[in-house]
C-alpha cells in the first residue's frame, strides 16, 4: 500500500513550526532523538532573530538528546524553556546564565504530567521512526522515552524516518501507557521479561503532517576506557554485592539491576560481569549501555530492558547484524514503565547512580556544582533511589585533580536525602548507612569513602560539634566550598 503521508524537507518541517510552540522530541539521551528538524529549526531561529522578530520554543523530551537537538536550539537562542534533564554544554550555559528557564523532574513523572496538562498545550510530537504504516503505527528506533505520550497529546506529528536504523527493530519496543487516576490499574509485571504493551505506537493517521526521511545515526558517544579510580569503584560494588549474597541480603539467583549512565556506570558493570560470584543477572534500567551487550554476549546478562539502547556506533551496528540474538534479550519501553516506583519496589532492583558530593550523614547532591551551576539534571536516579531493594551512590571521593572533596560537610546541594540513601561507594571504599544513626554515618563515610588528603579535614569539622541528633555547624558547614571558591583548592582548611 502507498504510504499516505507528505514527504518534507527538515526546512518545510522547520516552517511549520510557530513562535511559543510547545514540542515534544523523541529521545532518551542521544538515542533516538530528532536530529533533522530541530537542526533546521535552529536555522530557522537565526534567521527570525537577524530579522529582529521573536522565534523561540518550549522544548521537552524523555531526557538529554544529542547536539543537533539540544546543542544547536541552544545555539540558536531558540529555546524558550526546557524539561526534563539535558546534558549538552550550549544548553548548560544557556541555563547557568539564565537565559533559558530549566525546571527538573523526576521522569518518571514527565509523561503523567504531559498528560494532566500541567504543562500546557503541545502544539507538536517531532519523532524519529524507523517505519511508519499507513494505519498510523509507528515503530521506533534506539529509545522511547516519553514519545507514547507526546504522540498522543500534541495536536500534530512530524516524524523523521531516519534509514540508518532497519525496520527488523519492529518487535523491540514495549509501548504501554497506564490510564489516569482514578482509573489507573496495577503495572502487569512481575519479571523484567514481561510484555504488556504494543511494538508500535498507535496514532490516528491524519495527525501525521509530514515525514521527513534522514540516514544520520545517533550521537551516542564512546566511553572512556576505565582508569584507576572508576575501576576500583567497580570492583567495591561487585564485592559489596558479593558479601550480601554470601550473608543472604540477596537472593542467589541475584535480583534485577539498574544502573546509572557513564563511564563509572560501565565499569560497574564490567566489575560484576567479571566477578566470580555473581551470577548471570537481568536489568530493569533506564540507559543500555556497551558493557550490556558484550555481558549479553558473554552470557553475563541474560535480559535487559531499558527506555533507551545508548551505545557506540560500533557496537549498535553489531547490535544490528544480529538482531535475531538480541530480540529475545532486549526490550525498550516508556520511561514511564521503566522508571515506575510501583515496579522498582515490586521487581527489588539493585540500584547504583553518580553523585557529585556527599556529605557525612548521606545525603547526596546529583544535580548542582558549588550548589548553584546546574549540571544535567536529576534523571531517574530518583525514581530508583527511593524506592530499590538496595541503593548505591558512586563517585570518585576526588574531583579537580585532587583539589575538591567529593566528601563534604553539607553538600551544597540536595537531591537524595539520607533516608533514600542506603551505600556509599568511592575507589576508597565502601560506607554500609543501613541501620546507622548519624554520628556513625559520618563517621563510616569519612574513614571508608574519603580520600586520606581529606580525612583529617573532615574529622576536623565533625569534632566541631558534639551535640544534637545529626551534628552540624551551620557557620562552617560550607566552609570547604567557600575556600574552592576562594583559592581553587578545598584542602587546608583550619577549623580553629
Amino acid at each position: 500500500m502507498k504510504n499516505p503521508y507528505t514527504v518534507l524537507t527538515a526546512e518545510e518541517a522547520a516552517e511549520l513550526i510557530n513562535d511559543g510552540d510547545t514540542i515534544g522530541f523523541s529521545g532518551f539521551t542521544p538515542a533516538g532523538a530528532a536530529k533533522v528538524i530541530p537542526k533546521a529549526l535552529a536555522d530557522r531561529a537565526k534567521k527570525e532573530h537577524e530579522a529582529g522578530r521573536s522565534f523561540k520554543v518550549a522544548v521537552v523530551t524523555g531526557a538529554s538528546t544529542g547536539d543537533s537537538l539540544d546543542g544547536a536550539l541552544a545555539r540558536a537562542d531558540a529555546i524558550s524553556w526546557r524539561t526534563p534533564y539535558q546534558s549538552d554544554k550550549n544548553l548548560r550555559k544557556s541555563i547557568n546564565e539564565g537565559k533559558t528557564e530549566f525546571f527538573d523532574m523526576h521522569l518518571s513523572a514527565l509523561p503523567q504530567t504531559v498528560r494532566y496538562g500541567f504543562l500546557g498545550k503541545f502544539q507538536w510530537a517531532v519523532v524519529e521512526a524507523c517505519d511508519v504504516t499507513p494505519e498510523g503505527e509507528i515503530v521506533l528506533t534506539t529509545s522511547v522515552g516519553a514519545t507514547p505520550t507526546f504522540c498522543n497529546t500534541a495536536d500534530k506529528i512530524l516524524i523523521e524516518l531516519n534509514r540508518f536504523h532497519p525496520k527488523g527493530l519492529h518487535g523491540f519496543h514495549d509501548i504501554y501507557e497506564p490510564q489516569d487516576p482514578p482509573h489507573r490499574k496495577p503495572i502487569p509485571i512481575e519479571r523484567p521479561t514481561d510484555r504488556i504493551g504494543s511494538p508500535v505506537i498507535k496514532v490516528d493517521p491524519s495527525k501525521i503532517v509530514g515525514i521527513v526521511e534522514s540516514n544520520l545515526p545517533d550521537e551516542s558517544g564512546g566511553f572512556v576506557a576505565p582508569d584507576e579510580s572508576t575501576l576500583k569503584i567497580g570492583k567495591n560494588v561487585a564485592e559489596f554485592f558479593a558479601a550480601e549474597m554470601k550473608n543472604g541480603h540477596i537472593p542467589s539467583e541475584f535480583l534485577p539491576l539498574q544502573s546509572g549512565v557513564g563511564n563509572i556506570a560501565n565499569a560497574v558493570l564490567g566489575a560484576l560481569g567479571s566477578h566470580p560470584d555473581i551470577p548471570p543477572f537481568e536489568m530493569y534500567t533506564e540507559v543500555i549501555q556497551d558493557s550490556v551487550i558484550s555481558l549479553m554476549k558473554e552470557k553475563k546478562v541474560l535480559f535487559a530492558t531499558g527506555v533507551s539502547l545508548t551505545v557506540s556506533d560500533e557496537v549498535l551496528l553489531d547490535v544490528y547484524e544480529n538482531l535475531d540474538f538480541f530480540r529475545p534479550k532486549l526490550l525498550l519501553r516508556p520511561q514511564e514503565i521503566t522508571n515506575n516506583p510501583e515496579m522498582v519496589r515490586r521487581l527489588g532492583i539493585l540500584s547504583i547512580n553518580t553523585a557529585i558530593e556527599v556529605d557525612l550523614f548521606g545525603n547526596v547532591n546529583s544535580t548542582h556544582v558549588m550548589g548553584k551551576s546546574l549540571m544535567n539534571g536529576i534523571g531517574g536516579s530518583g525514581d530508583f533511589t527511593r524506592n530499590a531493594y538496595i541503593s548505591i551512590f558512586t563517585c570518585p571521593s576526588t574531583a579537580k585533580g585532587g583539589k575538591i572533596s567529593s566528601i563534604v560537610p553539607l553538600v551544597s546541594h540536595m537531591d537524595h536525602s539520607e533516608h533514600s540513601v542506603q551505600i556509599i561507594v568511592t575507589e576508597q571504599g565502601v560506607a554500609d548507612l543501613r541501620g546507622k544513626g548519624p554520628t556513625e554515618r559520618a563517621r563510616l563515610i569519612i574513614d571508608n569513602c574519603a580520600h586520606p588528603d581529606f580525612r583529617d579535614e573532615l574529622h576536623g569539622y565533625f569534632d566541631l560539634t558534639k551535640d544534637g541528633h545529626t551534628p552540624q555547624t551551620l557557620g562552617s558547614a560550607f566552609t570547604m566550598h567557600q575556600k574552592f571558591l576562594e583559592t581553587g583548592d578545598m584542602r587546608g582548611v583550619d577549623w580553629r
